[in-house]
């Protein structure tokens, strides 16, 4: 069964084959990524699987081989940002709670994070119940490099990650691999790309735990799990200034590709991503994590930063941003606290979450 909407008819596809849904995000030639109109049809079809009871299982992927989604239309929110427009605000508060949708969702929620998955693409995956990388997987919260600050629950995200591995990939927005994504808690299972099709297939008449017990294969060796004792000691300072000098203390070439990293990114948006990530350990559930990132997003539209990152690497493709300030040192608390001011009628509320959530395989 095909469904078909008339604002996107062919960037979401939706089908049902036995007793499984699927949702195919089809924007291959932008890497699949997520607009206003994509997660709203998203979210509709979820409604409907929901109530369903046809429907067991619910899987996403994206088309194309190049990955599932690269995350949200950074086009968009430039013209946005650029124009004061409220677009931008309109579409993460539909965007945040579809995310946390997914983490509650009643039925298995598959999620294929094969290629590229970054920024919005991790918001529609890694708060699924079952997420399976490949050997080309490469996930990643690099928002820091436009200006901007990991969001769509990617604090929550990072915040859980073991030691300040998450410190690390939310302030440095590096890529990671499928062990890794492991050992951060980004994903669940390791399956070869090649098999992706016949496990998607076989979830259509299998439970999901008998299709993963035939196609799940041990996971290749990562590169964080040796970089453990540097990297908690140096993320683990209380300011990005005390980071950054511990990690040129530090003596080591993965710690310095670190310390070369950081000062490329906006100075600004690596400060409040560190007060985001700490705070977001307080928080609590999801939800309270998203309407804190949903407060920050909306404060970053109107933050220079975010115009001329986005101008640097996607627009003029000049990659050399002027951050203003420019660095680390000129980004006072008080400029840090202003992301996180409340917003009056207009602060995103989500339901309290469930004590405990049962979805049955």
């Amino acid at each position: 069964m095909n469904h078909t909407s008339p604002e996107e008819p062919d960037h979401v596809l939706l089908r049902t084959e036995g007793h499984a849904a699927y949702i195919t995000l089809n924007r291959p030639k932008a890497l699949n990524a997520l607009t206003h109109p994509m997660a709203l049809r998203i979210d509709q079809a979820l409604t409907v699987w929901e109530h369903d009871p046809a429907v067991e299982t619910v899987v996403i992927e994206g088309a194309g081989e190049r990955g599932l989604c690269a995350g949200g239309d950074i086009r968009a929110i430039y013209e946005d940002a650029r124009s004061g427009g409220t677009a931008s605000a309109d579409f993460w508060r539909d965007e945040y709670r579809l995310n946390a949708r997914i983490a509650r969702y009643p039925k298995p929620y598959v999620a294929l994070m094969d290629g590229i998955v970054m920024g919005g693409g991790v918001g529609i995956s890694a708060h699924g119940t079952v997420r399976i990388v490949t050997e080309r997987s490469r996930i990643a919260m690099p928002e820091t490099g436009i200006g901007f600050v990991p969001d769509v629950g990617g604090t929550y995200l990072l915040a859980l990650a073991p030691g300040e591995l998450g410190t690390h990939l939310a302030l440095t927005g590096t890529p990671v691999g499928a062990a890794d994504a492991l050992l951060c808690g980004l994903a669940d299972h390791f399956v070869p790309a090649d098999r992706l099709p016949a496990l998607a297939s076989d979830l259509a008449h299998g439970s999901v735990h008998e299709v993963l017990e035939r196609f799940v294969e041990p996971v290749p060796v990562g590169v964080l799990h040796g970089h453990r004792e540097w990297i908690d000691h140096c993320y683990a300072a209380d300011t990005a200034e005390e980071i950054l000098a511990r990690l040129l203390a530090a003596d080591l070439p993965a710690a310095k590709a670190s310390a070369d990293t950081l000062p490329a990114k906006s100075p600004t948006a690596v400060k409040v991503t560190l007060a985001a990530l700490r705070r977001a350990r307080r928080l609590g559930p999801l939800e309270r994590v998203l309407e804190q990132e949903y407060r920050v997003s909306v404060a970053a539209l109107s933050s220079p930063d975010l115009v001329e990152g986005i101008r640097a690497q996607v627009i003029d493709k000049d990659r050399d941003p002027r951050w203003s300030p420019a660095t680390l040192q000129a980004v006072g608390p008080a400029e840090v606290e202003r992301f996180f001011a409340p917003l009056g009628d207009r602060e995103l509320r989500l339901a309290p979450s469930p004590s405990s959530q049962e979805v049955a395989w």
